[in-house]
């Protein structure tokens, strides 16, 4: 298991033995829940397309391997509680323009 896993793992075990709230509130309290909400994905989206348009007129001539990035852009964007797989879906819808 990689250590950034344990950590967390970790995190929520202690934050659970001094808690009487449910796993997935401690897990939604520290952040640790990915988002897979299509509003709030679509919102980071498009702020994500805003700010590359030229990548954007790339990838609609035809680099689609600029998938990639713009998934990567929107992780950071969300720093990391985005679902990298309900953003690729997404992020093809918005692209067809």
């Amino acid at each position: 298991m990689p250590a950034a896993v344990k950590d967390m793992n970790g995190t929520v075990d202690e934050a659970l033995l001094v808690s009487d709230e449910a796993p997935r509130a401690v897990a939604d309290r520290l952040g640790l829940v990915q988002v897979v909400d299509t509003d709030a994905l679509g919102r980071w989206v498009e702020e994500v397309l805003a700010a590359h348009p030229g990548e954007v007129a790339r990838y609609r001539g035809g680099e689609t391997k600029l998938m990639g990035f713009f998934v990567g852009q929107v992780m950071k964007k969300s720093q990391g509680k985005a679902d990298p797989k309900g953003v690729q879906p997404v992020l093809q819808e918005k692209l067809k323009g």
